[in-house]
């Protein structure tokens, strides 16, 4: 929405960032599921290019990798080359796109630029936001929820505000049983813990994760159990096969849920909990070590769904 509605946003605070550390090349990666944005941002760099320039800014369309979304796939993969993470060192910072030192951020980091600079980071930022969590956050609400879009909020606010007081609970009018916060492999957190701070470091401190800021709402008709059976089958089918504990392990996890939930047994329990520590800790990148977030969270608020 950013692209689409303010694309010069961006487009200035990657000026002011290449300005910053003497770059004279961008790169916008959009998937190519976008049209409305790649079109957007080219007509707004076109407007834009005698402004910024000797800096030059590129629309690079990807083929929807989910994996691209870790920068040193979505440097492959603009490279022309396939979407798969790199070991690091070297860190892009060092050696990234074609070889050159390389400052990756995501659309809202760089378009919160213009705006710091203007009213200054203390005014702008250090005015809302939470401990550590500073400013403002777009938060999507999807899922079994009444009114669901795209809401910014500031850090802090809780998920019980979030649901309730913006959401208007649930579309189907029953209680809620789990909410998926971070994308498809965010941790899933109870009821009990919907008075969370949206925070990073709380939500690290409770194995949970931010993310994106997508909040999916599950009512009590939820199957937690297939839930987290769906999170391995997403990392088999998106992983990039660079690293054996995501290539195999999220394959290994979908047939040990499948195995606990048409026979339970202690041993397949502990089986599970040592290949998501695997996962968690063995992988190259986060697709790969997120994966174990939403399988420990069903496994730990809801083990009668994996019966």
């Amino acid at each position: 929405m950013v692209m689409e509605g303010d694309p010069f946003a961006l487009i200035e605070g990657m000026a002011i960032a290449a300005h910053a550390v003497g770059a004279g090349q961008g790169y916008i990666y959009v998937r190519s599921e976008y049209p409305h944005a790649i079109a957007k941002l080219n007509a707004a760099i076109a407007l834009a290019a005698a402004r910024i320039a000797p800096f030059k800014i590129e629309v690079r369309v990807g083929a929807g990798a989910y994996v691209c979304g870790e920068e040193t796939a979505l440097l492959n993969s603009i490279e022309g080359k396939r979407g798969e993470v790199r070991a690091k060192p070297p860190l892009p910072a060092i050696s990234g796109l074609f070889g050159c030192p390389t400052v990756i951020n995501n659309v809202l980091t760089l378009a919160a630029l213009p705006h710091i600079l203007t009213e200054g980071g203390a005014a702008l930022y250090g005015s809302h936001g939470y401990a550590r969590s500073k400013g403002t956050k777009p938060i999507q609400l999807a899922g079994n929820i009444k009114h669901g879009g795209l809401f910014e909020a500031p850090f802090g606010i809780t998920l019980r505000e979030l649901i309730f007081d913006i959401g208007g609970g649930t579309a189907s009018g029953r209680p809620i049983k789990a909410v998926q916060v971070g994308g498809p492999l965010g941790a899933y957190l109870h009821p009990d813990q919907f008075d969370l701070p949206f925070d990073y470091e709380a939500y690290a401190a409770a194995d949970a994760l931010i993310g994106h800021g997508g909040v999916v709402v599950f009512d009590d008709t939820a199957d937690m159990g297939r839930m987290a059976r769906f999170a391995m089958q997403f990392c088999a089918a998106e992983s990039c096969g660079k690293c054996t504990p995501c290539r195999i392990g999220s394959t290994r996890g979908v047939e040990l849920i499948d195995r606990i939930r048409a026979k339970r047994s202690e041993a397949d329990i502990t089986l599970l909990e040592d290949l998501c520590e695997t996962l968690k800790f063995g992988s190259l990148c986060a697709l790969g070590g997120f994966t174990p977030y939403p399988v420990m969270s069903a496994l730990k608020h809801w083990p009668e769904d994996f019966s």
